[in-house]
Formats: C-alpha cells, sequence, structure tokens
C-alpha cells in the first residue's frame, strides 16, 4: 500500500500544484515550512544511509569531476541556445542563463532518493559545486549575458549545511545504532519524502503565481526546454561513457535540477524583476519534471 501510494508521486505534484494555483491563500501561511519539511526528507534519506556510502563516492574522484562539469558546462550553453532561439529579450536571456550558471539544489537530493538514484553521490555534487559556484556563476554570466554577479557562496554552504548535511548525518548515525530496532518502520520514510515535497512545489506555486501568470507562452517553452535538456544530458553522457544505470540517474537529476532560488536572488539583485521570471518558474516546473522521472524510475529496476 505504501509503495503504490509513493508510485503515484507526480499525479500527487501535479494535483498539489494545481490546488496551490487555484487556492494560493491556503499554502502562503505555511511559507516558512520548506526549511523544516526538507530537513525531515533529509533526515530519512539518512536513515537509508551508512559512512560506507560516502567512503564509495569519495574513492572515485573522477565521477564528482564529471558531475560538476556537467553541471557549469550543459546548463549554461542549454539556456544560452534555446534562450536565443526563441529570441527572448535580452532580459530574459540572462534570467535563464542564470538559472543555469547556478549550482545543484537542494530538491535533486530529495528526487534522487526517491529516483533510486545514488543519494551519497547527490549529495556530494551539491556541496562540491556550491563551493565552486563562487567562481564558475560569475564567470558564467560574463562570458554569456557580458555581467559578472557575485555569490553569496558562505551563505549558501551554511544553508547546505543546516537543512542538508546536519539533517543527514544525524539520520546516517541513527541509521547506524537504531537501524535494526526501527526494522520495517523505515519503509514509512518514502512516503513521508512525498509528502514533504508535495507540499514543498505547492507552497513555491502559491508565493509565485503572479509571476507564473504573468508568463508567455514562449518563456515557460524555454524554462521547459532548459530543464529538459539539462536532465537529457545528464543521463545521455554518463550513459554513453558507460556508466551505471544508478549513476546516470542521479547525473541527469543534478544536471537538471538548478538552485534557482539562487538564480531569482541574483537576477533581481543585478539585473531586473523581468530576469528573475525565468527562475520563478524554473523552480516549480524542475520540480514537477523531477517528480515524473522520479515516479518512472521508481517502479523501474
Amino acid at each position: 500500500m505504501l509503495a503504490r501510494l509513493t508510485a503515484f508521486f507526480p499525479l500527487w505534484a501535479v494535483l498539489g500544484a494545481g490546488i496551490a494555483y487555484g487556492f494560493p491563500g491556503l499554502l502562503l501561511p505555511l511559507a516558512d515550512l520548506i526549511v523544516p519539511l526538507l530537513g525531515l526528507v533529509m533526515f530519512g534519506m539518512g536513515m537509508t544511509l551508512t559512512p560506507e556510502n560516502f567512503l564509495e563516492v569519495a574513492r572515485r574522484p573522477w565521477l564528482i569531476l564529471l558531475g560538476v562539469a556537467l553541471q557549469f558546462l550543459v546548463m549554461p550553453l542549454a539556456g544560452f541556445g534555446v534562450a536565443s532561439a526563441f529570441g527572448l529579450a535580452p532580459m530574459l536571456v540572462a534570467g535563464v542563463v542564470l538559472v543555469g550558471s547556478c549550482p545543484g539544489g537542494t530538491a535533486s537530493n530529495v528526487i534522487t532518493y526517491l529516483a533510486r538514484g545514488d543519494v551519497a553521490l547527490s549529495i556530494t555534487l551539491t556541496t562540491v559545486s556550491t563551493c565552486l559556484a563562487v567562481l564558475a556563476t560569475p564567470i558564467l554570466a560574463w562570458l554569456y549575458v557580458g555581467q559578472s554577479v557575485p555569490v553569496p557562496v558562505l551563505d549558501m554552504l551554511l544553508s547546505i549545511l543546516k537543512i542538508v548535511l546536519l539533517p543527514v548525518v544525524l539520520g546516517v548515525v541513527a541509521n547506524r545504532f537504531l537501524g535494526r530496532r526501527l526494522g520495517r518502520t523505515k519503509e514509512v520514510f518514502p512516503l513521508l519524502s512525498v509528502i514533504a515535497i508535495v507540499l514543498i512545489i505547492a507552497i513555491i506555486v502559491a508565493l509565485n503565481r503572479e509571476e507564473i501568470a504573468a508568463l508567455g507562452l514562449a518563456v515557460a517553452a524555454v524554462v521547459v526546454l532548459h530543464n529538459l535538456l539539462g536532465l537529457a544530458g545528464g543521463y545521455g553522457i554518463p550513459k554513453l561513457l558507460g556508466l551505471d544505470e544508478r549513476t546516470c540517474r542521479t547525473l541527469a537529476i543534478e544536471v537538471g535540477m538548478q538552485n534557482s532560488g539562487l538564480g531569482v536572488a541574483l537576477a533581481v539583485q543585478y539585473f531586473s524583476a523581468a530576469a528573475a521570471l525565468p527562475g520563478a518558474l524554473f523552480s516549480i516546473w524542475h520540480n514537477l519534471s523531477g517528480a515524473a522521472l522520479a515516479g518512472f524510475w521508481s517502479r523501474r529496476s
């Protein structure tokens, strides 16, 4: 029963987004729950991990290098190419490129978990790409749109520490000392993760409802294609290199799902409110596309 409810994750995500768009007032008071909900999901993920999982990732530094290279090469180039091909206004092009130049987002860790990917690798890549963003994001923004932007990497790392690393470590410790006692109770965590991420998606939709309504079809199409190209590149290139299915899923999600909140903040501060629109839509769409992928992959070995 629990597995069946979890398998319908994409449906719950779409329903949640639809309710939030139609009745945003229901979700707006819950905005402060986004961080605690993510923390809860990360703890549940930690309950499925052991220290050996992270040691295994550390033994393959080339894999981390590949993931980071795909992150900062595929997404900015795809964003610039698609936005230019659709003839978007310069400020909108800048917004799309900025989202593509950002590091991976914490939601990618949740989607990797639900998609039966390599969670330890996902968390490692999110952390490493965030550290590198202090140099990579400004350079890529300057390269593609001619304006460098400072990235608050210290604040982002502290956020990752609180939202991702600390709950995961607590989960790993709990799994090490209480795992056998909890037994089948741990099977509840995937369903709790689905409920939490659906609620997060709904809250994000409610918070960005006005921006969504203001978007044109061309901008929406660019954001969707940008995300899909990232997912496809993140999966297809490792597949061509002969990597295993679990790693390909993880890299697809890490490359295709961005820290779009950072993209929105930088766009508003250094470009214009219009430049923030692609990031606002990306923050919603990449969760929905990620939910669809997780639902599909979770039913496959």
